[in-house]
C-alpha cells in the first residue's frame, strides 16, 4: 500500500497522521488491514495519529523507522492538499467559428501577418512593398527594409536563394547570394508562409532586392523572463542553458525555494496500441505518489490514446479496438494519480477530435469518462500554473519543419522547437502535413512568450533553453511500431520530464 494511500485513508476518516506512523504501517505486508484496525480503535480526542496510537490497533512497534523513510513520508505530508488552480490563457475550445470559406483564409493570414510584422517593426523601419516601385528612379537604393510573408522559396541555377515575399500592398523578389555564408544559411532555413523582415538594396530595374540582412520575429536577444516570487522575497530568473539530465536542484539562480512544487511533462501515451508500454506507465503512475519530488501538476501534450482509423492497417496493431474503451483504460490509469496532483490533458492527432488544427479539447462524451478535476485544453493551449506559463502544443508541424529546414531531425526535437520560437509561430507552413483551420485569429502565433514550450508527437526526447524559454519534448510511452520500423525511426520511450516551477530546473526520469 503506497504511503499516499495510507495518508488518504486517515484523511478521509478525519485524522492527520505522523510520518513515523505512516512509515511503520507501510513496512507491513497488509497495511490496509492495520489502517482499518487503528481507525476502529481511535476516539474523538485524537487529532494526529502517531506511533503511540498504533498499539491500540494491535500493531507491534519495532525499531524506529529509518530516518530516510521518515523524511520521505514527511515530505509527502508537507505537500499541499491540492495544487493551485490552473489559469488557461489561450485555447480554441468553444471558440471555433470557421467553415473553410475563402474569406476566412484571407482573414487568417492577414491576422498572422499583422501580429508577426508588428513584432518585427520594433527592430527595423520598414516601408510598404508597393512604395519600392513607386519611388524607383533608375538608381539603386543603398538600404531599404520591407516586411512580408514568404510565398515562394527557390534556389537558382548558380546557387542563389530567391524568395518572394508579400504584404497587403504587393509582392517582391529578394535574393540572397551564397557568398555571404551566414546570411545564405539563414535563407536556407526560410519556409513558406512565415513572416520575415529583409533589408537590402534595390537593383536599377526596380524588380529585385539584394538582401543584406534577414530579421525573424524571434525572441529579443536579451529576453529574460522573471519568474513569479510565489511569496518569496527575491525574483528569480530562468536557469542558464544546461545539458539534458541537469539535476532539478542544480540551478544557480533563485533562492532554491521549492514551494511552487514541480510539474511533470509527458506526451504520446498511446493507450490501446499493442506497443503501449503498460508496465512502465504503471510504474510512472506509482512514482507520482511515491517519488521524492513534490509533484503538483501532470501535463500531457496529446495522443493519450492510439485512436482508431488514424492510419491504414492500424486495426491490426490495436490491443483495444474501441476508442471509448481506450479512454476508459486511460481514465483508470489516471485515476490512480494522487488527488493533490492536477492533471492537464491536451489532444493530439491520434485523439478523438478534429484533425485540423488548432484542435479543441476532447468532447464532453469523453471528458465525462475521467475524474471531474481533470483539466482539458485544446491544442495548442497556453496555461499558467504557479505563475509559470506553459505553452502546450502536440507538435505535428515538426514533421513539416524537419522535412524542410536543413540539419533538423527527429533525433533532436528540441532544435525544431527552437525554430518555432525563432519564428514566433508553432506551425508556419500551410499545406503540408498539418491541416490548418482558418479561425478568426491565428492561434499558432506566439504573442505572449511562455516560460516553457512543451511538445510531443515525434516520440523522441529533447530538452534545451533558448533566450529564457525552456523547451521540452517529452517523448512517448509506446515502443517502436511497424510504421516506425519502415521509416527507420527509433523512439525513446518511457521518460518523464520534471520541471521545478520555482527555478525552471529540469531533469528526465526513465521508467523502462
Amino acid at each position: 500500500m503506497q504511503e499516499s494511500l495510507i495518508i488518504e485513508e486517515f484523511a478521509n476518516a478525519g485524522y492527520q497522521v505522523s510520518p513515523d506512523a505512516v512509515a511503520l504501517i507501510g513496512s507491513y505486508s497488509a497495511p490496509d488491514t492495520i489502517v482499518s484496525k487503528v481507525l476502529q480503535s481511535l476516539d474523538d480526542s485524537v487529532l494526529v495519529v502517531g506511533r503511540e496510537h498504533l498499539n491500540l490497533g494491535g500493531v507491534k512497534i519495532p525499531e524506529k523507522p529509518t530516518d530516510k523513510l521518515a523524511e520521505k513520508v514527511a515530505a509527502k505530508l508537507s505537500r499541499p492538499a491540492h495544487a493551485p488552480a490552473v489559469n488557461i490563457l489561450s485555447d480554441i475550445s468553444n471558440e471555433s467559428t470557421c467553415i473553410g470559406e475563402y474569406s476566412e483564409f484571407v482573414r487568417y493570414f492577414r491576422d498572422r501577418y499583422t501580429r508577426l510584422s508588428g513584432i518585427i517593426r520594433g527592430r527595423i523601419t520598414a516601408r510598404p512593398i508597393e512604395s519600392l516601385r513607386a519611388r524607383h528612379s533608375g538608381r539603386e537604393y543603398d538600404s531599404v527594409s520591407i516586411i512580408g510573408m514568404v510565398s515562394d522559396v527557390r534556389t537558382t541555377s548558380n546557387g542563389n536563394k530567391l524568395l518572394e515575399i508579400e504584404d497587403p500592398t504587393g509582392s517582391f523578389l529578394v535574393l540572397v547570394r551564397p557568398s555571404d555564408r551566414d546570411l545564405w544559411a539563414i535563407a536556407s532555413g526560410i519556409v513558406h508562409d512565415e513572416v520575415i523582415g529583409v533589408t537590402g538594396s534595390i537593383t536599377r530595374d526596380g524588380h529585385l532586392m539584394i538582401v543584406k540582412s534577414i530579421v525573424l520575429p524571434d525572441l529579443p536577444n536579451r529576453y529574460n523572463q522573471m519568474l513569479p516570487d510565489n511569496g518569496n522575497r527575491h525574483k528569480r530568473s530562468p536557469p542558464t542553458p544546461r545539458p539534458v539530465g541537469w539535476g532539478i536542484n542544480g540551478s544557480e539562480h533563485g533562492n532554491g525555494d521549492s514551494a511552487a512544487g514541480c510539474a511533470v511533462l509527458i506526451s504520446d501515451v498511446h493507450i490501446g496500441s499493442d506497443t503501449f508500454l503498460g508496465d512502465a506507465f504503471s510504474d510512472f503512475i506509482d512514482w507520482l505518489g511515491d517519488g521524492p519530488e513534490p509533484v503538483q501538476y501532470l501535463v500531457i501534450a496529446g495522443d493519450i490514446v492510439d485512436g482508431v482509423g488514424i492510419y491504414p492497417g492500424q486495426e491490426s496493431e490495436l490491443e483495444i479496438p474501441d476508442v471509448y474503451d481506450q479512454y476508459r483504460r486511460a481514465a483508470e490509469y489516471l485515476g490512480r494519480v494522487p488527488k493533490n496532483i492536477r492533471i492537464i490533458i491536451a489532444p493530439g492527432n491520434h485523439d478523438a477530435v478534429r484533425l485540423a488544427e488548432p484542435q479543441p479539447a476532447l468532447p464532453e462524451k469523453i471528458r465525462s469518462i475521467f475524474s471531474d478535476d481533470v483539466i482539458f485544453t485544446g491544442n495548442p493551449a497556453l496555461v499558467e500554473i504557479c505563475g509559470v506559463r506553459i505553452l502546450i502544443y502536440h507538435g505535428r508541424s515538426m514533421d513539416d519543419l524537419i522535412a524542410t529546414i536543413p540539419k533538423m531531425s527527429y533525433q533532436r526535437p528540441e532544435l525544431v522547437m527552437i525554430e518555432m520560437l525563432k519564428r514566433r509561430h508553432l506551425a508556419p507552413m500551410y499545406g503540408g502535413r498539418v491541416s490548418i483551420a482558418p479561425e478568426n485569429s491565428d492561434h499558432f502565433v506566439i504573442d505572449r512568450v511562455p516560460h516553457i514550450l512543451h511538445c510531443g508527437h515525434v516520440h523522441t526526447i529533447g530538452m534545451d533553453h533558448y533566450k529564457g524559454v525552456t523547451v521540452v519534448n517529452s517523448g512517448t510511452w509506446q515502443s517502436q511500431t511497424d510504421f516506425q520500423k519502415r521509416m527507420n525511426l527509433d523512439p525513446v520511450p518511457a521518460h518523464a520530464t520534471i520541471v521545478d516551477l520555482a527555478t525552471l530546473g529540469t531533469k528526465m526520469v526513465k521508467f523502462a
